[in-house]
């Protein structure tokens, strides 16, 4: 089924009567209003705007797709533009006019791809990239142009990056993915090659997310449903463990553990770092 289009795509998603909750928690599901509503809701978003500015200035979402997070961004008071090249009603820019006409948000929707961006320099406040670094053709190029039209002092937020530990994992990494047969185009980078471009850019990271630091990795699960799965995957005590692990210190030490040992193809990793 592969070399179909990302609607294509999606669209057989949806028609799978086994996949709905899959649907759900990639916000594929409509009516689009209430699937961005609880984007907003949900603990990933809530996580995500401990990152974001106090001003509320300038926002471009980078790789918008369905426009879940453009929503979000113009909830929070910020003058929001949508990048997204796919055209589609569905999950591309005509998709995302509907949702702000429909919402009454004032979001600006361009087509194109974020290698080379048709902005001006220091135009945004703030650039929100959701699962977008690992699709990109050219990382290091993305990220400069990201750091070219940020202000000085604004910020980028690169979200729920598919990270490797070895380059020889990504076959796995891809042969796991849900929908890379369908329609192909997913990807995913050594940590080392995020923070370099990154960092090459001219950004300053501040912050380096490992899968279990922030529940932008961790969505469509919760905090709590994340430490009682580890918890159930001791062979004693895990009743009294799971208890444990809702003292900050104790998940902070089990964090740690985590990040050294976790080796799973396609983690996810997020991004936060600032135009000094």
């Amino acid at each position: 089924m592969g070399g179909q289009t990302w609607e294509q795509a999606v669209q057989w998603l949806r028609s799978q009567p086994d996949q709905k909750r899959l649907v759900a928690d990639c916000y594929y599901d409509d009516p689009l209003k209430e699937a961005a509503e609880r984007y907003y809701n949900g603990e990933e978003w809530q996580s995500i705007r401990s990152y974001l500015p106090t001003k509320r200035g300038a926002a471009l979402d980078v790789g918008a797709g369905r426009g879940i997070a453009s929503y979000a961004l113009s909830r929070e008071g910020f003058s929001v533009t949508a990048l997204e090249p796919d055209p589609s009603p569905i999950v591309g820019a005509e998709a995302i006019r509907s949702l702000a006409r429909e919402c009454a948000l004032e979001i600006e929707v361009t087509e194109e791809f974020s290698e080379r961006l048709s902005y001006s320099d220091n135009q945004f406040d703030v650039v929100f990239a959701r699962a977008v670094l690992h699709h990109t053709t050219d990382l290091a190029a993305a990220c400069r142009e990201f750091y070219r039209v940020l202000k000085p002092g604004g910020r980028l937020i690169a979200a729920r990056e598919h990270v490797l530990s070895r380059k020889e994992d990504l076959g796995s990494f891809l042969a796991q993915h849900p929908l890379h047969k369908l329609y192909g185009g997913e990807n995913a980078f050594l940590l080392e090659e995020y923070e370099q471009a990154i960092r090459s850019a001219g950004f300053k990271l501040e912050h380096s997310l490992a899968p279990f630091d922030s529940a932008m990795n961790i969505a469509p699960r919760t905090l709590n449903e994340t430490r009682e799965e580890i918890a159930r995957r001791l062979p004693v005590g895990s009743t009294a463990f799971s208890k444990a692990l809702q003292n900050p210190a104790v998940w902070s030490l089990v964090k740690t553990a985590l990040r050294r040992f976790d080796n799973r193809p396609g983690r996810l990793y997020s991004f936060v770092a600032d135009k000094v």
